[in-house]
């Protein structure tokens, strides 16, 4: 009689044990294929952070994805059935108090929320980290990591302190602060990943930390718009942007015309309008680290060479993006009187901004990196869109545009209106430099995202 009852209590003290071995096997195997990707911010101006979990979801693990959501994501990524987007609640900016407790009452509340959101979530090998902004978030996410066993990996786009100096000075408490932070908790991480070879060498030599770096690379649906696309693209725009109608009707009511293209009501085809103005594109997040009165000036001057006599097109620029300085631009752009030149400033839908850019003539950019370390993602997918680019210099562009090869680099307005001058000379020229640009460009190998992060990402993770 005893006998079976020492059984049966073994087997009773033992089933717990069991199960919860087995359960934590289950966990461990679960976590070994889940990463969690953090982004402060606006998931759907984060393009690179989308690719890490594309990447991520097409090499077999569970993704998901916290950020703000204030713009849609690319529709792939919403098709995903790997990947989960999870919305993280934005404090908006309080009315009341000094500036710095408006900024330490929002930061305590991101810590608080990022804390409550991470630690509901299954757990994850690996925590992938867009910084900046890293305050609070590269403490939290490196906490929650310790308590879960995830692996921290950072991915440096910028320093979140030099941002801030833009605002407040490099010497402003706030900022030093800032640099403090990022510079300790930082070296917290087990894997760092970063935008140039110069950002590299950075963190390397003033941080103590090792990183790699993984170039920005366009993703596969950055290419060249077929003309009946860009058709469709112009037909759309023109509904709320004047730039983009015809001048003119057809005389075919069933005729399609927008400002550059024609679709002939019997065949279907499309076609460019001879005389068709050129279409300048640039993007931008309308930051203090992009000074639009500088592309505002050469559009200036490039108009007064226009009526002048130069053989040069009239110019719908696009300056498509969100953000805090819109509306000061949009006051300054509203206050010029151009006659050869139409300046619109829409938000595109994700989907649509690949074809404009694949429809476009030329991209100009105004990034000038607040670190002087990082490269603008925007020049990369306009490369991506055999897109030749104009782009304004600062220290480490030369990893990106080429001089000459895939574009032109200027110094201020002046250079830049010079360039639009030349590059736009009789236009559309089949043996002109902006024909060349865009021949080196299909011309040269185009390495995609997918490809790029197989070779580079994915064994730093596997080695971890």
């Amino acid at each position: 009689m005893a006998a079976p009852c020492l059984v049966l209590l073994a087997l009773s003290l033992l089933l717990p044990l069991l199960l919860l071995g087995s359960w934590k096997r289950w966990r461990r195997e679960r976590a070994a294929r889940h990463v969690l990707v953090v982004v402060l911010g606006d998931v759907g101006r984060s393009p690179r952070m989308q690719y890490h979990a594309l990447s991520l979801a097409k090499h077999g693990f569970s993704v998901t994805l916290l950020g703000f959501c204030n713009s849609k994501p690319h529709d792939e990524l919403l098709q995903s059935d790997r990947i989960q987007i999870v919305q993280l609640t934005e404090l908006q900016n309080l009315a009341v108090g000094p500036r710095v407790l408006q900024y330490g009452v929002k930061v305590v509340f991101q810590a608080v929320h990022l804390l409550w959101m991470l630690m509901w979530r299954e757990p994850a090998a690996y925590i992938f980290l867009q910084n900046p902004p890293g305050l609070p978030s590269i403490a939290v996410c490196w906490f929650v990591g310790c308590l879960c066993g995830s692996k921290l990996v950072i991915d440096w786009h910028n320093y979140g302190y030099s941002i801030m100096g833009l605002v407040h000075g490099p010497n402003h408490p706030l900022v030093l602060l800032a640099k403090w932070y990022e510079k300790l908790f930082g070296r917290l991480s087990h894997v760092n990943l970063c935008v140039t070879s110069a950002m590299r060498e950075d963190l390397a030599e003033n941080w103590g930390i090792r990183a790699v770096t993984v170039y920005d690379k366009p993703a596969a649906f950055f290419k060249e718009t077929p003309l009946d696309l860009q058709h469709e693209l112009f037909m759309k725009l023109g509904r709320t942007h004047a730039a983009f109608r015809a001048c003119a009707d057809p005389g075919d009511p069933a005729t399609e015309r927008s400002a550059f293209t024609e679709r002939d009501a019997q065949s279907g085809m499309v076609t460019c309008l001879p005389g068709r103005p050129a279409l300048l594109v640039s993007s931008t997040s309308w930051t203090e680290d992009e000074d639009f009165s500088i592309l505002l000036a050469a559009l200036e001057k490039f108009e007064q060479l226009t009526l002048a006599g130069d053989s040069l097109p009239s110019l719908v620029c696009v300056i498509t993006g969100k953000g805090p300085l819109k509306a000061h631009y949009g006051r300054l752009i509203g206050q010029k009187s151009f006659q050869r030149v139409q300046v619109c400033t829409p938000w595109l839908e994700a989907e649509d901004y690949p074809l404009l850019l694949g429809s476009a003539d030329l991209g100009v950019c105004l990034h000038k990196s607040s670190s002087g370390l990082d490269l603008p993602m925007k020049v990369v997918d306009m490369f991506g869109c055999c897109l030749p680019v104009c782009a304004v210099n600062f220290q480490c562009l030369h990893e990106l545009v080429k001089h000459e090869e895939n574009g032109l680099v200027f110094e201020d307005s002046e250079e830049l209106a010079a360039q639009l001058q030349m590059l736009f000379s009789k236009f559309p020229d089949p043996a002109g430099k902006l024909s060349q640009f865009r021949k080196n460009l299909r011309e040269s190998e185009q390495l995609r995202w997918d490809e790029s992060w197989t070779r580079t990402v994915l064994p730093l993770l596997m080695d971890t």
